[in-house]
C-alpha cells in the first residue's frame, strides 16, 4: 500500500519505494528514554569502538542538554543494518520544543512511538504522535523500560493503541506493530515476559514494518529544508530529505524563498553516515542530505531543479502562546560581566535565532529599545536566554505573559492540559493550588500509592505553579502539560502573595544586616555580594514591598557587653534558577541576566520614582 504525505501532495503519483533506506523519527514524552534508546542502537550497530561511544546520552552534545538531561535540538544519524541504511532522527520530548518535532517529522516515513512501561502515554506523546500521523508516518509502538519494577507494559500498550485510535489512526490499528524494550538493559522483545540478548527484534521490525521512502527519480529535483546547521568555515548548512529527483555535488539549483526563487550553487553535498556526515558525489530521492554553499537559505525553503516550478508549501508550525520582553541591561552594573550589551547586538542575536528556531517570533516594541519575544513556554524562552548569557550577552527580561487572541469578537486565551502525578496523601494541596488558578479537574486515576490528576487550566495559571506544587508535595509531584486550545478568557489568576525586600543603597551585603532581615523574610542573596539601589534581596513575610538596607554595618564601640557579640548565623538564601526567577517576578520587576549572575530588580530603581508611579496609577 502506498502512503503519500500531505506535504508532498503536489508531486506526481509515485509507485516506487526505495528498499535500501528507512527514514525513522523517534518521538516520545520527555524522559521516556528516546536518547538512551539511540545510545543502545549505536552501541549494538557494530560500527563503533567502545572508546568512540563514551558516557550516556551520546547525541546530547550541547552543554545545556548534558546539564539538564533533556534533548533540546533534533539530531540525525545513520545506521547500516543488513544492507539497509536506517536514518534515525532523535527529537526533543518537552512540549516547549514542539517546533523541532514539527519540522523534522517531515523527513521521515515511519516513527518509533516510545511509551514508558509504567507511565504510559503522556501529554507530549499525544502531541508528537498527532504531528507524525499528519505527516503520513507509519507508527511502531515501542514500550520502553519494561525492566521497571512498577512497569505495566501490556496496559501501556493498550493505552498507546487507544491514543492512536483517538488521533485518527483507526485504519492502522489492524496492522500496527509493537515491541517491548529496555534501552538501559539493551534488549528488545516481542513478549515482555521473555528477555532477549540484544536489539535485533527492533531492527528487524523497522525493516519489515516501516516503508522505504517514496521515490520518483524521473521527476525534477525537489527538497524542503527542514533543519539548518552551521560551520565556521562554510556558514549555513541546509538539511532535508530529497522528495524527488537527484542532486549532484556542485550542481546549480533553484532556491525558492519567501521573496521568490534564486539560482545558487550547491558547493558541497553530504549524506549522513553513523554519527557524522560524509561527502557524496550524488544523492537521489529518499536520501537525507546536507548541502553547503547556500548562503541565505532558511528553514521552509524548497530546493529544486532550474525552472522546475515545483516549490513545496512553506513549513507551518503551531503559533507561540507566551511572550517576554527582552531589553538591554540598564542596571548600575551594566557592562561589568558581559561582552554584548547594546540594542544593536541584541537585535542581531535574535534575528540569528529566528533562522533556526521556527517556533519563535520576535517583534520590536515601538517607542522602546526592547523586543517582544514569543515562544511555546517558559522553558523554550529560558533556554534561549541561557544560551545568550553563555555567549556573553547582558539583558533584562520582563514577566512572562500569555498571548491573547480575538476570536469572533471575543477575547480568548490559551488553555493547557495539566497532568500531575502525586502521592495520594498530598493530593489535597495540589487540587487546592490548581483550583485557585482556575484549573478544572477532569480525571483522577489511582496508580498504587500515587494518583494521576488531569486538569484543564489557563496558561496564565501555569506561570509560577510548578514551584508551588513541588513545595506543597515536598518535591514528589511529577508535572507535565501541553497546549490544548484557545478558549474564552477566565477570571483573574492570583498573583504572588508576598512582597519583596528592595535594597535602598548600593554596596556589599553585610552579615550583620542580613541577620536582622532574615527574621521577617526569606533571603534571595547571600552575604558578601554587591547589590544596587532597587535590587531585590529577599521575599517579605507580608504582601507589601519593603525597602531595606542590606549593607548596614554594626556600629563600633569600645565597650563589650555580654551576649551582644554572638556569631551571626545566616540561613542559606533561596536558590533561584533562571526559570524560577522568570516565574517569580511581577509586572513591575525584571530579571537581570549576565554571564555570571541572575539578579532580580524593580523596573524603577529609585523608591521616589516607584511611589510617584504608584500615586499616579
Amino acid at each position: 500500500m502506498t502512503l503519500t504525505t500531505p506535504t508532498l501532495s503536489n508531486l506526481a503519483t509515485c509507485t516506487l519505494r526505495r528498499p535500501d533506506i528507512r527514514n525513522v523519527v523517534i518521538i516520545a514524552h520527555v524522559d521516556h528514554g528516546k536518547t538512551t534508546l539511540v545510545d543502545c542502537l549505536l552501541r549494538q550497530s557494530g560500527q563503533f569502538r567502545d572508546a568512540e561511544l563514551r558516557g550516556e546520552r551520546i547525541l546530547d552534545s550541547n552543554d545545556l542538554e548534558k546539564e539538564r538531561g533533556i534533548t533540546i535540538l533534533s539530531k540525525n544519524i545513520a545506521l547500516p543494518y543488513e544492507g539497509v541504511k536506517i536514518n534515525v532522527i532523535d527529537t526533543p520530548g518537552h512540549a516547549d520544543f514542539g517546533g523541532e518535532v514539527e519540522r523534522v517529522v517531515q523527513m521521515a516515513d515511519g516513527c518509533l512511538v516510545l511509551v514508558d512501561a509504567a507511565e504510559g502515554p503522556m501529554p507530549q506523546t499525544r502531541f508528537v504522535l498527532e504531528k507524525a500521523l499528519q505527516a503520513g508516518c507509519t507508527p511502531i509502538i515501542v514500550v520502553n523500560k519494561v525492566d521497571r519494577p512498577d512497569g505495566r507494559p501490556l496496559e501501556a500498550l493498550d493505552e498507546a493503541l487507544e491514543l492512536l485510535a483517538e488521533l485518527g489512526g483507526e485504519e492502522q490499528l489492524d496492522k500496527v506493530k509493537y515491541v517491548f524494550t529496555s534501552a538501559k538493559e539493551g534488549f528488545a522483545t516481542l513478549d515482555p515476559a521473555v528477555k532477549t540478548t540484544d536489539m535485533r527484534p527492533l531492527f528487524d521490525l523497522v525493516l519489515s514494518a516501516l516503508p522505504g521512502p517514496e521515490v520518483d527519480e524521473e521527476a525534477p529535483l525537489q527538497m524542503m529544508v527542514t533543519t539548518l546547521g552551521w560551520s565556521e568555515y562554510v556558514g549555513r548548512i541546509a538539511i532535508g530529505r530529497i522528495a524527488a529527483g537527484e542532486i549532484n555535488a556542485g550542481q546549480t539549483i533553484e532556491l525558492h524563498q519567501k521573496n521568490g526563487p534564486v539560482k545558487v550553487k550547491a558547493a558541497g553535498l553530504f549524506v549522513f553516515d553513523n554519527l557524522g556526515r560524509t561527502a557524496a558525489e550524488s544523492a537521489s530521492a529518499g536520501d537525507i542530505v546536507a548541502l553547503e554553499g547556500l548562503v541565505n537559505v532558511e528553514i521552509g525553503d524548497t530546493i529544486s531543479a532550474i525552472d522546475a516550478n515545483n516549490a513545496l508549501p512553506r513549513l507551518k508550525v503551531d503559533e507561540p502562546t507566551l511572550e517576554m520582553v527582552f531589553s538591554v541591561n540598564s542596571s548600575p552594573m551594566v557592562g561589568r560581566e558581559g561582552k554584548f550589551v547594546t540594542t544593536r547586538q541584541l537585535k542581531a542575536r535574535l534575528e540569528k535565532e529566528l533562522e533556526r528556531n521556527v517556533a519563535l517570533r520576535v517583534e520590536m516594541i515601538e517607542g522602546a529599545e526592547a523586543y517582544a519575544v514569543k515562544g511555546r513556554g517558559v522553558l523554550h524562552l529560558a533556554i534561549l536566554i541561557e544560551t545568550m548569557r553563555r555567549e556573553g550577552f547582558e539583558l533584562s527580561v520582563g514577566k512572562p505573559r500569555v498571548i491573547f487572541k480575538d476570536i469572533d469578537g471575543k477575547k480568548h486565551e490559551p488553555f493547557e492540559r495539566l497532568q500531575v502525578e502525586v502521592p495520594t496523601e498530598t493530593m489535597g494541596p495540589v487540587m487546592e493550588l490548581v483550583g485557585l488558578r482556575r484549573g478544572q479537574l477532569e480525571e483522577m486515576n489511582p496508580r498504587g500509592e500515587y494518583t494521576m490528576l488531569r486538569f484543564l487550566i489557563p496558561s496564565r495559571g501555569l506561570i509560577g505553579l510548578r514551584t508551588r506544587l513541588l513545595n506543597a508535595t515536598r518535591g514528589t509531584a511529577i508535572i507535565n502539560h501541553r497546549f490544548e486550545s484557545y478558549r474564552p478568557i477566565e477570571g483573574d489568576v492570583p498573583k504572588r502573595s508576598n512582597g519583596v525586600l528592595i535594597s535602598m543603597v548600593g554596596g556589599k551585603t553585610v552579615p550583620f544586616a542580613m541577620f536582622g532581615l532574615q527574621d521577617r523574610s526569606e533571603l534571595l542573596v547571600p552575604a558578601g555580594i554587591e547589590v544596587y539601589e532597587g535590587m531585590i534581596v529577599g521575599e517579605n513575610a507580608r504582601e507589601n514591598d519593603l525597602t531595606v538596607n542590606p549593607c548596614r554595618e554594626k556600629k563600633l564601640t569600645n565597650m563589650r557587653a555580654s551576649g551582644s557579640d554572638e556569631n551571626v548565623v545566616l540561613k542559606p538564601p533561596r536558590d533561584m534558577s533562571l526559570e524560577a526567577a522568570l516565574e517569580y517576578i511581577e509586572e513591575d520587576e525584571l530579571v537581570e541576566v549576565t554571564p555570571l549572575n541572575i539578579r532580580l530588580r524593580k523596573i524603577l530603581l529609585k523608591e521616589s520614582d516607584r511611589r510617584r508611579t504608584g500615586r499616579s496609577a
